[in-house]
């Protein structure tokens, strides 16, 4: 007979799988809200790129403003994506 650990034995795994879950449950909720926060980044600079380009603007106006309202979403996103404690 094998020697296995009992995983409903209180002094056993139970806990510390518990805990790694949990680990890595909060790495990949941060790690998403980080790809979304790029992606959303990225989209608002990109359009403005393109706008700027379409209207022939010599300053990045459109580029500035988007890029800037795209990170003011992502904040808040993060924010709002934050657990409640």
């Amino acid at each position: 007979m094998e020697n296995k650990p009992d995983n409903t034995d209180p002094d056993g795994l139970k806990k510390p799988l518990d805990e790694a879950r949990k680990k890595t449950s909060s790495y990949a909720q941060y790690s998403s809200i980080a790809f979304q926060m790029l992606g959303t980044i990225g989209l608002g600079v990109w359009g403005g790129m393109k706008l700027d380009e379409w209207q022939g603007n010599k300053t990045p106006g459109w580029t500035i403003t988007l890029a800037l309202t795209a990170i003011g979403t992502s904040l808040y996103l993060f924010i709002r994506g934050l657990p409640k404690q």
